[in-house]
């Protein structure tokens, strides 16, 4: 395994990004959250991440989550690797196990870009009647 320090996506100086509702998101903005959009956008890895986020105790040892999927220890430890690459989560070896915790900050910065900013109504659907515009 290489010892090769890994970068943190979407840790740019000036913090976190704005919400999408409130200013257009920089190129480079972009870029990272399609990063960690891309790794949350596979099942397995959704699941990875759910399983390891709702651990009691904040961290699971990879031989608790080979068995909750079909597939090989290889596809399971690349599929990690990808999450842990997008900044999603981070891992620690302990002797022949390597254990895995949630990186709060990231989903954190995911739910800050897709919250609309408080007191601001929801837009209507496009096409949508309003109820106000009924027919009686």
């Amino acid at each position: 395994m290489s010892k090769q320090e890994l970068v943190v996506l979407g840790q740019e100086p000036g913090g976190c990004c704005p919400a999408l509702l409130t200013a257009p998101l920089e190129e480079n903005q972009a870029e990272t959250l399609a990063k960690v959009f891309k790794a949350l956008g596979d099942p397995v890895r959704l699941r990875l991440l759910s399983m390891i986020a709702s651990r009691a105790g904040g961290e699971v040892c990879v031989c608790d989550l080979t068995p909750a999927f079909e597939l090989s220890q290889p596809t399971i430890s690349h599929h990690l690797k990808l999450l842990k690459q997008a900044g999603l989560i981070d891992s620690e070896r302990r002797g022949t196990w390597v254990y895995y915790r949630l990186l709060p900050e990231m989903t954190d910065r995911l739910a800050a870009v897709l919250t609309r900013p408080a007191g601001e109504p929801l837009p209507e659907p496009a096409g949508s009647a309003s109820p106000t515009g009924a027919a009686s």
